[in-house]
């Protein structure tokens, strides 16, 4: 009874979604004649949209009406494409459909958010922050990272490649061992989601000929969504350092990953970090420890 109401409620919606993407669209930017008969209502009609989209009349007019027919992604994108959806609306329109939602895509009015990162991690200050590509690879840091995690031009600056071949970060990592499944399996987990993606495949390929302990967890098969890691590091100056990271998705930017430290409350961290950050800390960092 509960999935006929949610079903239910679904076509409703998706009737109201459709109709109102239809009436933003003019005929001018669907490419059709501006003469012909007055329009009772704005923007296309229904014949219009499966003229457009290469579908039949009637077929269009029962996904409107949410009608219980075989939808494919391929008619589905070319709807989208006539009614003008953006990647959101586009998802949206495949999850009322009931079909599964393609992958999240940058854009292109996103990918001028980069200032705004740069503030949020330099505000994470004096705690470690960063920011990965969807390939591992590190694009941005705040100073903490720099002089607690040893981010710096220096390396491959591949988060996961280095997770396993810095031998600094190996010798002061107290929580290697504990971290490397996890680290392995968020991997394996990324990889899923994107099976044709050719640079998750070389990065895979980087990793394995690196590292044999990697192969080794890699053939176990774990799969675990990234979310939160402890981690526990010697820091030369400071001593023992007890973070907790925070793995963070922002919708409109799908193809990064905020990387937060927070301090847990063993061995004064936070205090330590402070100090760090400080100009007499900063003097002294001169033996940085990776991570």
């Amino acid at each position: 009874m509960a999935e006929d109401v949610t079903g239910s409620r679904r076509r409703a919606e998706l009737r109201a979604f459709l109709m109102s993407r239809r009436a933003r669209v003019s005929p001018a930017e669907a490419g059709l004649p501006a003469g012909g008969s007055r329009r009772r209502t704005p923007g296309l009609r229904r014949e219009e949209v499966a003229v457009l989209a290469g579908v039949g009349a009637s077929w269009y007019q029962w996904l409107e009406q949410g009608r219980d027919i075989s939808v494919s992604p391929q008619v589905l994108n070319s709807v989208a494409r006539v009614l003008r959806l953006g990647d959101a609306e586009r998802r949206h329109l495949y999850v009322l459909a009931g079909l599964n939602p393609p992958a999240p895509e940058v854009a292109p009015e996103r990918r001028d958010m980069c200032d705004g990162l740069r503030r949020l991690i330099d505000t994470w200050m004096p705690y470690p922050a960063h920011i990965m590509d969807r390939y591992y690879t590190c694009v941005m840091y705040n100073e903490a990272a720099a002089a607690v995690l040893g981010m710096g031009p220096g390396g491959s600056q591949n988060c996961l490649v280095d997770f396993f071949t810095d031998p600094l970060y190996r010798a002061r990592s107290r929580s290697w061992e504990s971290n490397a499944r996890a680290v392995v399996a968020q991997f394996r987990a990324a990889c899923a989601a994107a099976p044709g993606d050719e640079g998750l495949q070389a990065v895979l390929a980087e990793v394995s000929a690196a590292s044999a302990e990697f192969t080794a967890l890699w053939e176990q098969r774990d799969i675990e969504d990234a979310g939160q890691l402890r981690k526990e590091l010697d820091h030369p100056l400071v001593g023992l350092l007890s973070v907790e990271s925070t793995a963070l998705k922002v919708p409109a930017r799908p193809d990064l990953t905020i990387v937060l430290h927070t301090p847990l409350d063993e061995a004064n961290t936070a205090a330590k970090l402070e100090w760090l950050a400080s100009p007499e800390g900063r003097r002294g960092a001169l033996y940085p420890v990776a991570g």
